[in-house]
């Protein structure tokens, strides 16, 4: 069993929404690794970082991705910094995968500034610039698609990237 297609990319990209809305658009079931491991772990991702620290939400999340890339065949959306793990990016190698790009101004306001998401509690703006410098060159690492969601609807978002998801296929 494999995913359809896996999505990746920053903190307010849209995984979970386009994921969602793409799930349902291909006819397939939607699963976000975020919402395994809360459920594994029995609590928020941001009390997971402040109880057990980043290094043990890390290690759960390797293995939330791997048991999820073995036992899922619908879309699958990675955590932002899931592809960070060379074990993640390894395990990637032969799936489909889609990276939802989306540039500073996009990720600051979708995802909001003053929000729960523990790598972007302090000095919220300047950590997610960094953020998106730093992983840019690991997601189009493991990409087969780029998307950019910049000014642009899920929807809107959904069809691009069915439409090039059929371009591969053919």
């Amino acid at each position: 069993m494999s995913p359809t297609v896996v999505l990746v990319g920053p903190p307010g990209a849209g995984k979970t929404t386009v994921g969602g809305l793409l799930a349902e658009r291909l006819g397939v079931t939607f699963r976000d690794v975020d919402h395994d491991i809360e459920a594994s772990a029995g609590k928020p991702i941001s009390e997971i970082f402040v109880d057990d620290g980043e290094p043990a939400f890390r290690a759960l999340e390797v293995a939330a991705v791997a048991a999820a890339l073995g036992s899922h065949d619908g879309v699958l959306a990675l955590g932002g910094g899931a592809v960070l793990a060379e074990t993640t990016r390894e395990a990637l190698r032969g799936h489909r995968v889609v990276h939802l790009n989306v540039g500073l101004s996009d990720a600051a306001e979708r995802v909001g500034l003053n929000t729960a998401r523990p790598l972007l509690s302090l000095n919220p703006r300047a950590t997610l610039r960094t953020l998106l410098a730093e992983r840019a060159p690991i997601y189009a690492e493991v990409a087969t698609i780029a998307v950019d969601t910049d000014g642009r609807t899920p929807e809107d978002i959904v069809a691009d990237v069915v439409e090039q998801l059929n371009e591969v296929s053919a």
